[in-house]
Parts: C-alpha cells; structure tokens; sequence
C-alpha cells in the first residue's frame, strides 16, 4: 500500500475498530466485511454513515453495492477525494 491508502486503511480500520468493537488484529486489507468481520447490512449502512462523517463528502449509495472487502472500502473512500 501506498502512504495514502495506508492512511485511509487507519481511518477506516479505526472506523471498524468503533463502530464494531473489532480488534485490529482482525482488520486486513483483504478480510471481507459479512464474512470476516460479522458486518451485516444494517451495520454496513452505519459505516457508510461514519464514513461520510469522516470525509465531509456526500456518499453515494451505488458506489458501496460492490464493496465487499476492507479494501473496496479504502478504494471507494480514496475516490470521494479525486
């Protein structure tokens, strides 16, 4: 990872850590939100809301629909800044 994505991966492994009260040790890159990490729908729209707090940016609902794995979450936040 770049110096980028590994600070959206703090912020967002952060954001996990709160929310979920997961350990970091459980929060990689490629280990999957529903699988994983226990994330259920309901608990993705809290992130998608926490993530929008984090940014400021407005989080379009579509762009989340794919994502599955703690990277598709750092991807799509590095694209609210592009």
């Amino acid at each position: 990872m770049s110096s980028i994505n590994q600070d959206v991966f703090d912020k967002v492994s952060g954001v996990l850590q709160d929310l979920f009260e997961l350990s970091a040790d459980s929060i990689h890159p490629s280990s999957n939100l529903y699988q994983d990490l226990d994330i259920d729908s309901i608990d993705a729209v809290d992130l998608v809301v926490e993530l929008k707090k984090m940014t400021g940016k407005k989080i379009n609902p579509e762009d989340f629909k794919s994502v599955r794995t703690v990277e598709d979450v750092v991807i799509a936040v590095e694209k609210l800044f592009v």
